[in-house]
């Protein structure tokens, strides 16, 4: 058993996120073979991820606000506290806050064998984001 250090909170990139994002990493890359990881994600509201992808899919569990995840092509879902979604390898989408709450989720992830573990693409505009029905 190993204690882990305490990670400091890291602000999200521009380029990868809109508006005020902050995470901490809970697992980060261990030793092989594990390769999972866990951040715990902060989104002021109307925040959120730009179009992104991963390697191996990625599972989010909502903690705390209210979010909203849309797949590529996809409706706009709502996420409240308890809920998990699952986002199987190579489906580009985003995920963030309502915009009117923050939104805290897991982002749970593991890395491939080889390459990348994710790929980001354009910042979700507003239109894509007001587009819930």
């Amino acid at each position: 058993m190993r204690l882990e250090p305490r990670r400091p909170s890291t602000k999200g990139p521009a380029n990868m996120f809109t508006g005020d994002v902050w995470f901490e990493v809970i697992a980060a890359p261990q030793p092989a073979p594990s390769r999972m990881r866990v951040n715990s994600v902060h989104f002021a509201p109307g925040a959120r991820t730009a179009w992104h992808v991963h390697a191996v899919g990625q599972t989010v569990h909502v903690t705390e606000g209210c979010g909203l995840i849309q797949s590529r092509g996809g409706e706009v879902t709502e996420m409240r506290p308890g809920d998990t979604v699952y986002t199987p390898p190579g489906e580009w989408h985003w995920h963030g806050a309502a915009p009117d709450t923050l939104m805290t989720h897991l982002a749970m992830w593991e890395a491939p064998e080889e390459g990348a573990e994710s790929e980001w693409g354009d910042l979700v505009t507003d239109e894509e984001y007001r587009s819930r029905t």
